[in-house]
């Protein structure tokens, strides 16, 4: 599907465990019982075997912190060139549309190594300001407020995601990028569909349509950085092509297009489950809901906490770039390396009484949720800053609001990114 450098990259057939690693038959982080509670089943794994090869995944797994941390902290050894690939073999129709001459996105931000990234973070990193958070607020805050008004002229019961949770991070991350707002529907249906690409497992028909899109939201991203050439704005991608015209060798054109179509998903789909798992968590515990809504000062401890205790993103990638060894495991080059955040998370050595969610915990911020070292989450900031206003005008606006009974958390199947598909709410 792409040459070496370009954005995603066509995975091939898993290879066979290395020598001397103890292999999970049995273990699928797509099974219905992994998706509907990750958290058991990685206290198991963690305890009966720090590393392991799966054969479902094709990938060796790490499951403590340490671990964890040590691959993170090594990026000449442990690359991030395979994060936004798709898990597997991609069909043949899904391949000959994404071959087109005109699909070429390269790598930027995630999936590209020193010293590309290194050159490339620095005009990324500095879209992600204080400065420019504190222009986003208002946006934030009033447009939260806006659906908050639909959902009370709706009334009680609503499908929050539907009406809330979707809607207002895609609509912030466009707004920072700058697309125009005419385009939101069409822009959250091309960004969502590339989970279920790179992080999921999909049929020739699925793949074949959710490829056809990524092929339209590339051209879209390519005409729309076109368009801003000439007429530049107060956003993100302006600054972009600002700092590619003092300096064309530091970023180019092509990087200027691909960082374009690379945030808007990092941006969206991510921080959506952030929102959602917030209230899922903390309305199943009234008394940690009721406290927030009292003191505001406790929501930035609570959103840690919802990072540790049910993170938005419970597994990241990486791949070795030479022989070598982890928790005396000899590992060939090309070794696939899936890092369990889902039970680093909840290590008992680390945090006490893990499997409770406590806004209190006084060491909620040590959670791996967003990386280590030179990859560590570019929208870190970002998801924080909209969680926090999120939780900040919920609690003032609705106190009462309330999780309808009976109803199940379903993520959609996928290895990294969880959140409930529907959560119904309801309030006084």
């Amino acid at each position: 599907m792409r040459n070496e450098g370009s954005y995603h990259r066509a995975p091939t057939e898993a290879p066979p465990a290395p020598t001397g690693c103890p292999v999970q038959h049995e273990w699928d982080p797509l099974s219905v019982e992994y998706l509907a509670d990750p958290y058991g089943i990685s206290h198991q794994l963690r305890d009966d075997s720090p590393i392991f090869y799966s054969e479902a995944l094709g990938y060796v797994v790490i499951n403590r912190m340490e671990d964890i941390i040590h691959v993170f902290n090594d990026p000449d050894i442990y690359a991030s060139t395979n994060v936004q690939d798709p898990v597997f073999p991609l069909s043949n129709s899904a391949a000959e549309i994404l071959a087109v001459e005109d699909f070429n996105p390269v790598a930027v931000m995630s999936n590209r190594p020193e010293p590309d990234h290194g050159r490339i973070r620095v005009y990324t990193q500095a879209g992600f300001s204080n400065r420019r958070l504190k222009e986003l607020e208002p946006y934030v805050r009033r447009r939260s407020h806006e659906l908050i008004d639909a959902m009370l002229t709706t009334g009680s019961p609503v499908e929050f995601i539907d009406a809330f949770a979707f809607p207002l991070p895609g609509e912030t991350v466009f707004r920072f990028i700058g697309f125009p707002e005419t385009d939101d529907e069409m822009l959250k249906v091309w960004c969502g569909e590339r989970k279920a690409f790179s992080w999921g497992k999909t049929n020739e028909e699925q793949q074949a349509t959710i490829a056809e899109h990524m092929l339209a939201y590339w051209r879209y991203c390519r005409d729309f950085v076109a368009s801003k050439r000439d007429d530049r704005g107060e956003d993100f991608a302006s600054e972009l092509i600002d700092a590619h015209e003092a300096d064309n060798d530091e970023i180019t054109y092509r990087e200027v297009e691909s960082i374009v179509y690379g945030l808007s998903f990092a941006g969206h789909e991510a921080v959506t489950n952030l929102i959602c798992n917030c209230l899922w968590t903390l309305l199943s515990r009234r008394d940690q809901w009721d406290q927030v809504c009292a003191d505001p000062s406790l929501i930035n401890n609570a959103v840690e906490e919802v990072l540790r205790f049910e993170s938005s993103q419970i597994s990241w990638r990486r791949v070795t770039t030479e022989p070598t060894t982890l928790h005396g495991v000899e590992l060939p080059q090309g070794t696939k390396i899936f890092m369990n955040f889902a039970a680093a998370n909840r290590q008992p050595d680390l945090f006490h009484d893990p499997d409770s969610f406590d806004i209190h915990r006084s060491n909620a911020n040590r959670h791996i949720s967003f990386g280590r070292g030179i990859h560590f989450c570019l929208g870190a900031k970002m998801a924080r800053f909209e969680a926090r206003i999120v939780l900040e005008v919920l609690a003032e606006r609705l106190p009462s609001l309330e999780l309808v009974a009976g109803q199940e958390f379903v993520s959609f199947p996928n290895i990294t990114f969880r959140g409930p598909e529907q959560m119904m709410v309801a309030w006084d």
